[in-house]
């Protein structure tokens, strides 16, 4: 069966870095961990780090925290719906909200349930996710801002999440200057703009990040060491935290071309045959894991002297050519991981996860 691990040393070794980064520069800093998908072991992993302040998407994943260890300020990180909001409540101590109607559904549920909830709201900074225009945002907040078991603890953006606009010096300055506003106008201490996720530490490595950026949400940089700006490990840092491990089941020497009539397959895709091909064989090893568990292109080989060709629901077929390195059926094929890809690999429920050392 392929298995998942997380080297727990190096995961020590990334918290540790970024720890020190935020500390000299007096940052309050959260772990996003919903790579993890609520998995207990690993996310008791990463609270004996001494993460204090874990973000996720899912209410679930949340309430396991709690179970963990209830002193953990919990971040839910998503618009949360109306069927939601007694959950979110109940397990998140922290929101990010850019809706009117549901910051008031909570402050309703907040007092129901005795709790002071604080919120951070999310402002629209061109990357056209969520987020209050800025336009709107003093008239938003004049609406929000005395709501019973309501606190605001800051003004936040995402970037980078969904059209690719990336944060820069600019586009911080304003956010922070938002704060300023409205605690003119208002007399009312914002503590936090939360401007900073994974993408945003290269502006901090490169001392281009504003004075008014105080929180940061981190997830990827975490758990796979990036710069997300050049796309490459940061120097003290280690990128391969997870590794996948997969079996050969089958190891044969067949033809590089299929025959008989083509159509599409099960994904969709018609395949194209290169006449050049006619004739020749190569080594085809088929592994344990498919589509099911992750997509082809977020597999990295640690063997770069194989192709991935394909893959069916279960199956992940690799081209090996000669086999120089004279695999076997039994043998066991590493390979490293895109975020999106080990994000699936947690999800699947079929895919044994093991912490290393």
């Amino acid at each position: 069966m392929a298995y998942l691990t997380l080297n727990k040393t190096k995961l020590n070794k990334n918290f540790q870095f970024l720890k020190s980064m935020f500390d000299d520069s007096d940052i309050s800093w959260g772990v996003v961990s919903k790579i993890l998908c609520g998995n207990r072991m690993l996310l008791g992993e990463l609270i004996d780090l001494g993460v204090r302040e874990i973000h996720d998407s899912r209410i679930s994943n949340l309430a396991k925290i709690k179970e963990i260890n209830p002193d953990i300020q919990t971040v839910y990180i998503k618009p949360v719906s109306k069927r939601n909001v007694a959950k979110m409540v109940k397990y998140a101590d922290v929101s990010l909200n850019s809706e009117l109607t549901t910051i008031r559904w909570i402050s309703e549920e907040a007092v129901k349930q005795g709790k002071m909830h604080k919120i951070i709201i999310m402002v629209e900074t061109g990357d056209l996710r969520e987020g209050v225009m800025g336009d709107h945002l003093i008239e938003f907040y004049s609406q929000i801002f005395e709501l019973p078991g309501i606190e605001i603890i800051g003004l936040g953006t995402n970037l980078n999440c969904l059209n690719g606009v990336m944060p820069s010096t600019d586009k911080l300055i304003q956010l922070s200057l938002y704060k300023q506003i409205i605690e003119l106008k208002f007399n009312k201490k914002i503590p936090w703009v939360s401007a900073g996720t994974s993408v945003t530490i290269p502006l901090m490595l490169h001392k281009q990040l504003p004075k008014g950026v105080n929180h940061f949400r981190v997830g990827e940089t975490l758990f796979f060491g990036v710069d997300l700006f050049e796309e490459k490990v940061i120097d003290g840092m280690d990128g391969d935290v997870f590794t996948l491990f997969a079996e050969i089941i089958e190891m044969q020497e067949k033809p590089l071309l299929p025959s008989g009539t083509l159509a599409a397959n099960p994904q969709g895709e018609v395949i194209e045959i290169d006449e050049d091909l006619y004739g020749r064989s190569s080594f085809r090893a088929i592994l344990d894991i498919g589509l099911l568990d992750v997509d082809p292109k977020y597999l990295i080989p640690e063997d770069g002297e194989f192709e991935i060709l394909g893959a069916s629901s279960d199956m992940l077929i690799l081209n090996l050519g000669e086999n120089p390195k004279k695999y076997q059926v039994g043998d066991v094929v590493k390979f490293g991981l895109k975020y999106m890809g080990a994000l699936s690999i947690l999800n699947s429920s079929y895919v044994d996860k093991v912490v290393s050392e």
